[in-house]
């Protein structure tokens, strides 16, 4: 039960469901909601749907295992009680498992391709294998180029969809073909930001968080070259640019009487938003910083559920 538990701890189980709730949300609530009043199929079909989860997931596990194999020293100092790789599973299984999951993530999506014939998805999820394994080798202790690269992966999770989607439904019959594809992409775009700027979020504020371990070993993360109180600014700055693009999209579903949505986005993203703008600037323990971190990826999952809505608004 030990090695089952340290195995689920490394491989970040609550995230993974996350990215599988993420793409069957947008999938169900968004695609379907556009697609199926106009009687077109989506590109993918549920049972290629469930593949492709699978691979998202499989290669998210696997991102996980190999950034803790490289990480052993620096988790050590920033988090001594929650080490997995060395204390629990030996480094050569922990590269095992990294290379069989891996596998398994691109296998699926080589069985999504023979389903749908869009080659170009195991060719990024075989791209999104090899830069995790760059990015925990060195990527993340830059400055800058881990954090963004992560953002990209995480909008990639709902990205990897709307692509597709648009692709196939922009090609059935117009106009309703096109004003689908239309709504799927302002959607897509809409959630990709999201997703993108809350991590850049979340990511600079962990910079913050693991400062010590980082620089112990060397890393050139924005804190550590940049300063506190500059990184603070760049995230606050992030902030306000969600913040504003919250608001934005609450002033434009505004004149369809969208009430329930924008008091939803409210109290459960743009109050949070401004709490951890109001908190960032005092903030100076780990534990301060670690507190701001989880409220913001709590964000990130109030965010994806607000999709639910489009179910009953679309």
């Amino acid at each position: 039960m030990r090695l089952i538990a340290a195995f689920l701890r490394m491989i970040r189980l609550p995230n993974l469901i996350f990215i599988a709730l993420t793409q069957v949300l947008f999938y169900e609530c968004i695609i379907r909601a556009i697609l199926d009043p106009l009687h077109i199929s989506p590109a993918i079909g549920r049972i290629s749907l469930i593949f492709l989860i699978l691979a998202s997931v499989f290669i998210a596990a696997a991102g996980y295992i190999i950034n803790d194999y490289f990480d052993i020293n620096i988790d050590q100092v920033n988090k001594p009680t929650q080490n997995v790789v060395d204390a629990v599973v030996s480094r050569r299984w922990a590269m095992l498992w990294h290379m069989i999951i891996s596998g398994a993530g691109v296998l699926f999506s080589l069985y999504v391709f023979l389903r749908t014939g869009f080659w170009f998805i195991p060719l990024a999820n075989l791209f999104c294998v090899f830069i995790l394994f760059v990015y925990s080798l060195s990527l993340k202790r830059k400055l800058l180029s881990g954090n963004i690269l992560i953002s990209l992966l995480t909008a990639w999770v709902i990205m990897i969809l709307f692509l597709v989607e648009v692709k196939f439904t922009s090609n059935q019959v117009p106009p309703e073909g096109m004003d689908a594809s239309h709504k799927i992409i302002r959607l897509g775009l809409l959630y990709s930001a999201f997703a993108f700027i809350i991590t850049l979020i979340r990511e600079a504020i962990k910079d913050i968080e693991d400062i010590e371990g980082d620089r112990k070993y060397g890393c050139k993360t924005m804190p550590i070259v940049w300063g506190i109180n500059a990184s603070k600014i760049y995230v606050a700055v992030w902030l306000v640019v969600l913040l504003a693009l919250v608001i934005i999209s609450q002033v434009y579903v505004s004149q369809f009487s969208w009430w329930w949505p924008n008091l939803y986005s409210t109290v459960f993203i743009i109050v949070p938003l401004g709490y951890i703008f109001l908190k960032l600037f005092p903030a100076s323990t780990p534990q301060q910083f670690h507190k701001l971190s989880s409220l913001s990826k709590l964000i990130m999952l109030t965010g994806i559920l607000s999709m639910i809505f489009f179910r009953f608004y679309l």
